[in-house]
């Protein structure tokens, strides 16, 4: 509301400013109306300036996406880290071609890992992670048919270091596979687990490995007597989008023979009703095999559920 002239007061109000001034009620009384009248008109006025000088819902809505966007960023920074402090769910598949004597045969892999962390109180934690996989072979010497790989369960003690550092370390148990050995060792494998890392920024690198023995079994279709490692570098942008670099290789005791597969994957964090989704896409390489095992090119594709706390 704009303030008004005096001559404007006047001619609404009926003020005439020759009156009479030895009526000294009626002057009172008019005085203190105009007084009251100007108070009220100046509340009015108040009240419309803060209204406007308040944010709109428009101006909110563009700092919770912001908000948002952060939450995501480090959601997908502890999905880079395969020992934080969040459980996480995910639903991996690979595909791997050129196996078998002929080159013909080909595997496709469903991999299931979830996160478990458990709070040991003072930042110190225990972190879970069973493995069930399960495979659909091909024309594999022959053979065509589904069935389950060993199962793993690796389990780390991670110490809180108090610095960007982080490691842990555990027993890992592997169980056999089917009876028919076509999908995996039929021996039961036990062994111990370890993590080395370290976070700066967006980048996330370190080593997983571990070592395992037979515990028993028939070992005509494969022994426990494995080192695995994992060597990864993951870099996470500020719209949570993650690049990684990982070599997966195993090392088999028995047939004096190494497998290493290198992996190049890119991955994009959603937010969906407050359910963090990673979802991933990537290219995987076969450098090294076993004999009759994947050889070359193959794909990744995985999608992961975040609950944060």
């Amino acid at each position: 509301m704009g303030s008004w002239e005096r001559s404007d007061f006047n001619m609404k109000f009926g003020v005439n400013p020759m009156a009479n001034l030895s009526d000294k009620s009626s002057v009172i009384k008019r005085v203190l109306c105009v007084v009251i009248l100007t108070w009220s008109a100046s509340v009015v006025y108040a009240q419309d300036v803060t209204e406007d000088a308040l944010p709109t819902m428009t101006e909110n809505t563009k700092v919770d996406t912001k908000n948002t966007k952060i939450e995501a960023e480090e959601v997908a920074k502890k999905l880079a880290n395969p020992i934080a402090n969040m459980v996480s769910v995910p639903l991996q598949y690979d595909y791997y071609g050129n196996m078998g004597p002929d080159k013909k045969g080909s595997s496709q892999v469903l991999l299931v890992q979830p996160v478990i962390p458990i709070d040991m109180k003072g930042g110190d934690n225990i972190i879970l992670r069973p493995v069930v996989t399960s495979m659909w072979q091909n024309n594999l010497n022959g053979f065509s048919g589904y069935g389950f790989n060993n199962v793993t369960l690796e389990t780390f003690y991670t110490p809180n270091t108090g610095t960007s550092m982080m490691y842990g370390f555990g027993p890992v148990l592997v169980s056999p596979s089917g009876s028919s050995g076509y999908f995996g060792s039929q021996q039961t494998g036990g062994g111990v687990t370890g993590v080395l890392l370290d976070r700066k920024g967006p980048w996330t690198y370190g080593t997983m490995a571990y070592q395992t023995w037979s515990l028993g079994g028939n070992g005509a279709s494969g022994t426990q007597n494995n080192f695995y490692y994992q060597p990864f570098v993951a870099y996470v942008t500020h719209n949570a989008w993650t690049f990684t670099v990982v070599d997966q290789g195993n090392y088999n005791y028995d047939q004096h023979k190494a497998v290493n597969t290198y992996f190049f994957n890119i991955g994009k964090l959603v937010v969906h009703h407050k359910l963090p989704v990673n979802y991933t896409a990537g290219v995987s390489y076969t450098g090294t095999s076993t004999p009759g095992g994947a050889q070359g090119f193959g794909a990744r594709a995985q999608i992961t559920f975040a609950f944060p706390e």
